[in-house]
């Protein structure tokens, strides 16, 4: 390309792309989906803006995702603002300011968009991402983490996604090993690099004291049985014990509120989980190996206990079924507005004409309908 070409119109910056009408349509038709599922368990909804002053955005739960965020200037007050990378630590702020008087458990449900720095976690090179969650704030228990698995489960079931696995993990159970075995803080760091690679030769090199029970753990991850058998057995110190028999109860709680879904664990699992204090899940569909949401246990900026799961919709809607679209009609030019009403109230889709065409099949098969109105009868375009 030479200096005086300019871009297509058409180019967008890496990770940002346009939903064209199909596509569209079916995310906002998903997410409303997803929604009313949320609203019928007593979520109500909230819309934190895109933007935030910097040092409020990133603070408390958000600062642990500040370099994700695009950062600018505000003209008005000259002070540096943020776009929102994440909408969970919003929710955290709105329930420890705004929503503080509010009795417990409160229960919160969100749709928007996010804007990443980075590609993230989100895979498929995506920095514009669409969220679609729940936060339940107030009660720290395994049966509050299984609620909030149970009502995404419901709602993926609305939008025809029913084969689920849920990969449970407890991201601060590792820390808190290492932390007790008085490790050099350089051995600590090539410990933590080690598991995040899944190198149980390295963690027998770095793990010192520990190194016995965290390779029995790493290779205890799958299925929940097979892990969940792995904690019980292990020894472990009173803090980390703790997290074990949490997530323990929690896996129990989770098979019950939605028998039939496949669970796993991670038991040393923590890459990703930058705010989170407690058990974390990430969904995925069978078959698939997208990401299709994740959340878990964290502290609001007031220190209360939450836990919430973030779903992606773009995600979701790739590996969701794509439905019948309702019927296109052609209304051709001075058609009775009644006409078009009542078609509207049975289901169909309207396309009016906005001139006389001498062929009105034509004109329907040009604009993709599959019928058109003739006297009140609809006649199939072939």
């Amino acid at each position: 390309m030479t200096c005086d070409q300019l871009p297509s119109p058409a180019l967008l910056p890496p990770g940002f792309i346009d939903l064209l009408p199909v596509d569209a349509q079916a995310e906002a038709n998903g997410t409303q989906a997803l929604l009313s599922v949320f609203a019928s368990h007593g979520y109500e909804r909230v819309a934190p803006p895109l933007l935030e002053f910097e040092d409020t955005l990133l603070g408390g739960a958000g600062a642990a995702l500040a370099d994700q965020a695009f950062r600018l200037m505000d003209p008005d007050t000259r002070r540096m603002m943020a776009l929102r990378p994440d909408i969970t630590p919003q929710i955290a702020r709105i329930a420890a300011t705004r929503l503080r008087a509010t009795s417990r458990p409160l229960r919160l449900s969100y749709a928007g968009q996010t804007v990443l720095v980075g590609n993230g976690t989100a895979g498929q090179n995506e920095r514009q991402i669409g969220q679609a969650g729940i936060e339940l704030i107030g009660p720290d228990s395994a049966h509050a983490d299984a609620e909030v698995i149970g009502v995404v489960a419901e709602a993926l079931a609305r939008v025809g996604i029913t084969d689920l696995s849920f990969d449970l993990t407890m991201p601060p159970l590792v820390p808190s090993l290492i932390g007790q075995a008085g490790l050099p803080p350089t051995a600590a760091t090539a410990l933590m690099h080690a598991l995040d690679r899944k190198d149980a030769a390295a963690v027998a090199e770095h793990g010192g004291s520990i190194a016995d029970t965290l390779i029995k753990l790493l290779s205890a991850a799958g299925e929940a049985d097979q892990a969940l058998a792995a904690l019980q057995a292990a020894d472990l110190p009173e803090v980390a014990r703790s997290f074990s028999e949490r997530l323990m109860q929690s896996a129990a709680a989770i098979r019950a509120r939605v028998p039939g879904c496949q669970v796993t664990i991670d038991p040393v699992e923590f890459r990703g989980w930058k705010y989170h204090t407690g058990v974390c899940v990430s969904v995925y569909a069978l078959g698939s190996q997208e990401e299709l949401g994740r959340g878990g246990r964290y502290l609001c900026n007031d220190d209360e206990p939450a836990c919430g799961l973030t779903l992606r919709p773009n995600a979701v809607f790739r590996a969701a079924p794509r439905g019948p679209h309702p019927p296109r009609v052609y209304l051709p030019f001075g058609t009775d507005e009644a006409v078009g009403r009542i078609l509207r109230e049975q289901g169909h889709v309207t396309v009016a004409g906005l001139q006389f065409h001498a062929s009105e099949e034509d004109e329907a098969r040009r604009l993709a309908c599959s019928f058109l109105s003739r006297n009140g009868t609809l006649v199939p375009v072939t």
